[in-house]
């Protein structure tokens, strides 16, 4: 049975490198994109030579529009990709009101506008197949508006709502979703952000996390929180959650709203 192949953004370092690998050495083909073209072609000859998989390269930078079109192209035209890894992503240095507008938007059109986008794009593909798989890379700041990276932390809350809403419509026609929860993890994306993590508590290495979202990923988990220790907590989350649907009332207010 030939195996799918794999996209994944972000693939020159960090997170996404270590997907490429860990995929290519189940056998899986890959499409590799970001914007450094140099370290994408150097980490593709590698895998070839070590693991013998065909690796295409596809330089883009998600935040420009004809970029993201190309790789919206290839997502929705190349019928070996089943797997979309959505790991492109930034964050930010500084407080809300010290972050520039451009920065803002910059953020916003990487974290939201490219991943949905790129879910968009081969999500009716994979729902007319019957298969698929589309892995969404949130963060656990995205559940702590107290670890105050505001507006990183509203994208990785959006990315979870949207692969729990994915799931739901999609699940039924085949098509996997899992949103992957990362805490601190030693990546590049500190440095880029001009965020010194030289005294921050220890993080996890990229490895171990990747690992660790591959593992939620073959038992097929919807979320996958790779540091939160007791998994009790997130299922006492939901089922927080769904009691408080259970509760709304919207022809009514609350008795303590009235006077």
């Amino acid at each position: 049975m030939t195996k799918t192949s794999v996209l994944i953004t972000g693939a020159s370092t960090g997170i996404g490198a270590v997907y490429a690998q860990r995929f290519a050495s189940r056998g899986h083909d890959l499409v590799l994109v970001a914007r450094d073209k140099t370290k994408l072609d150097a980490l593709a000859e590698r895998l070839r030579q070590e693991k013998g998989v065909s690796v295409d390269v596809l330089p883009a930078d998600l935040t420009q529009a004809a970029d993201l079109a190309t790789v919206e192209a290839r997502l929705r035209e190349d019928e070996k990709i089943g797997v979309l890894i959505n790991n492109a992503g930034m964050a930010q240095s500084g407080n809300f009101t010290g972050q520039t507008p451009e920065a803002i938007e910059r953020l916003i059109a990487l974290n939201v506008t490219a991943l949905t986008r790129l879910a968009s794009a081969a999500a009716p593909r994979f729902v007319k197949t019957g298969e698929g798989a589309i892995v969404n890379i949130s963060s656990v700041v995205g559940l702590a508006p107290e670890f105050a990276m505001t507006v990183y932390g509203a994208t990785k809350a959006f990315v979870l709502f949207l692969s729990q809403g994915l799931h739901l419509e999609l699940s039924s026609a085949g098509v996997y979703v899992q949103a992957v929860l990362p805490a601190g993890t030693y990546t590049e994306i500190w440095e880029r952000a001009g965020i010194d993590i030289s005294k921050a508590p220890e993080m996890m290495e990229v490895g171990q996390l990747v690992d660790a979202a591959l593992a939620g990923f073959d038992r097929r988990e919807l979320v996958t929180i790779p540091p939160l220790q007791n998994a009790a907590h997130w299922d006492d989350l939901e089922k927080a959650r769904q009691a408080l649907l259970a509760d709304i009332n919207q022809a009514k207010a609350a008795e303590r709203y009235t006077v």
